[in-house]
């Protein structure tokens, strides 16, 4: 399972830099997982091409996108929901275009333009480049609709847009697709194949964020651990591959030292990894960078051994163990996320105490956890039966999440009295006289704004906490800030 963005932050409209030539508006929106948003950045680019500026106004709107996701059926149920809303609005306004974008739309294909009437085009997740051809057939009054997966296609020669951006944080595709088939995800089925980016795009991409004033980026994939540039072409194929091609191969651990080395300056996260493919080298090379991020999310999904093996997951407990073991060895600083699911099918109370007792070995810093959703097209929907009554997997979530709230109050109370090196991303929620932005643990922090501003980088002392917030005061610029040795660089001259 892919991580989700947070729900708060579903949904949202995605404001683009306006060109004065563009004269059509673009209403965008996007549901689901970060490489949803990171999709959608690449969209509203292509489009930008096209004499598209985007709005925040959906009843101004030209075309009206909405990047969908299939991960859950409540995902799906939300997009049918804001489609009826597309619809009210296009009654008033019947020259207005609808496009359904993503995964629901690779999933559904043909069935969505008969399902939902005021659709025009349905565009696949690798289908975006042919977006103007798409638009032209819709022009001529016909559907259109484009959903082959790719067995290249990685947008490495797009430039995104950042959509909606804070200025300071940034998200980057290494990845597409997955090769893993877990039996509960629809992934593979919607992403395709597990292709990667050329590393030179990736760095040159990073260099211009650095460049336009980023502090932050977010290496992005659906299991970025199993990143493998070797000239281009699927991972599976890396077999036939040959010797020169092999010896000048860059996996992820490579990949991410190149990153860090070519903007030291720069953090560096990454999101999200596999179990199975996460290397020793990773491991070794996030300790040996001070910008790379010491955050790790981690699924596991499950505790028990023999629903791993009816995920399809490709490890076991013990070596999920051995995995946390080696994190905290050469990371003790770390944080360590997880997605877990409850109710698999077959799922017995013994194996939801497997997952318990994963948890309190663990204590993880946060995470993501739901209840099981059958997905059409998966091998769980196809060989499995739903068979764990609902109001089960709602108590087992339930037990699930009330024990990491306990172990999440727990491992922030650790950072109280604590000096913290956070990147200021943007005012508190809570109020306008304070910061909030991240530590290098993904940990959110809050304080006084005093004289700093967003894009610093500062040193903050801990002196209280909520369940997940820190909460504290800023004692100065951090020694990693540039702004800040820059301006003392000035005052000694």
């Amino acid at each position: 399972m892919e991580k989700t963005i947070d729900e708060s932050k579903q949904g949202q409209s995605l404001v683009l830099e306006q060109k004065e030539e563009n004269t059509k508006k673009l209403f965008i929106e996007s549901y689901g997982c970060a490489m949803n948003f990171s999709d959608s950045e690449i969209v509203a680019s292509i489009l930008s091409e096209e004499g598209f500026n985007t709005t925040q106004k959906l009843e101004d709107a030209d075309l009206v996108l909405v990047n969908t996701c299939s991960i859950r059926d409540k995902a799906e149920q939300t997009v049918r929901k804001r489609l009826e809303k597309y619809n009210a609005v296009k009654r008033v306004n019947p020259k207005m275009k609808v496009g359904v974008l993503g995964c629901m739309a690779e999933r559904l294909k043909s069935k969505f333009l008969e399902e939902e009437k005021i659709v025009d085009l349905v565009v696949g997740p690798d289908a975006y480049k042919d977006l103007p051809n798409l638009l032209a057939e819709v022009d001529e009054g016909r559907d259109a609709i484009n959903v082959i997966l790719s067995k290249e296609e990685t947008y490495g020669d797009i430039a995104p847009v950042r959509l909606n951006s804070n200025g300071v944080t940034a998200l980057v595709s290494i990845t597409r697709g997955c090769d893993n088939m877990c039996t509960f995800c629809v992934v593979p089925f919607t992403r395709g194949r597990e292709r990667s980016r050329d590393p030179q795009s990736i760095i040159e991409e990073i260099n211009d964020l650095w460049n336009k004033g980023y502090k932050e980026i977010t290496l992005l994939g659906q299991n970025v651990d199993s990143y493998l540039w070797y000239g281009g072409g699927l991972k599976k194929d890396f077999a036939k591959a040959s010797d020169m091609q092999k010896a000048t191969a860059v996996n992820f651990a490579q990949l991410l030292e190149l990153c860090a080395k070519a903007q030291p300056n720069m953090r560096i996260r990454f999101s999200t990894s596999n179990p199975q493919d996460f290397t020793l080298d990773v491991i070794e090379t996030m300790a040996k960078y001070d910008n790379i991020c010491k955050h790790i999310h981690l699924p596991v999904q499950s505790g028990s051994n023999r629903i791993l093996k009816e995920m399809n997951r490709l490890h076991t407990r013990e070596e999920y163990f051995e995995l946390i073991d080696n994190i905290k060895r050469i990371l003790p600083n770390c944080t360590i996320s997880q997605d877990l699911i409850a109710g698999f099918p077959t799922e017995t109370e013994e194996d939801h105490q497997d997952t318990i007792s994963l948890m309190n070995y663990v204590k993880y810093h946060f995470g993501y956890m739901f209840t099981y959703s059958e997905r059409p097209g998966t091998l769980a929907e196809r060989k499995l039966e739903d068979d764990v009554p609902e109001a089960v997997k709602k108590r087992r979530l339930a037990e699930i999440v009330a024990l990491q709230v306990e172990h999440s109050a727990m491992r922030t109370k650790e950072y109280l009295n604590t000096e913290v090196e956070v990147l200021i991303e943007r005012e508190s929620k809570k109020s306008n006289q304070e910061w909030s932005g991240r530590t290098s643990q993904n940990i959110v922090a809050v304080f006084p704004k005093e004289d700093y501003n967003v894009g610093d980088l500062v040193t903050v002392k801990i002196n209280d906490c909520t369940g997940a917030t820190l909460i504290g005061k800023a004692i100065g610029h951090s020694k990693n800030d540039t702004k800040d040795v820059t301006s003392s660089s000035a005052e000694r001259s």
